[in-house]
């Protein structure tokens, strides 16, 4: 198993584009293929967190490009 190195958008990610790498195509995945149980309180924590952050991440772009 892989270790994670920190956390956040700065968690080993060296992009600094928003844009995603088209150079590298996969195949599209079936949504059926992942075993994701939606119901799960779990899935439901993950989640609102990521869509806290997103949300966060948002705000901090909007008040960025104001300025």
């Amino acid at each position: 198993m892989s270790e994670r190195q920190g956390s956040g958008a700065m968690g080993g990610n060296s992009k600094t584009s928003g844009r995603q790498d088209t150079s590298k195509k996969s195949p599209e995945v079936p949504a059926e293929d992942f075993d994701i149980d939606m119901d799960a309180p779990e899935t439901e924590k993950a989640a609102v967190a990521i869509q806290s952050q997103f949300r966060k991440f948002q705000t901090k772009k909007k008040t960025d490009n104001k300025s």
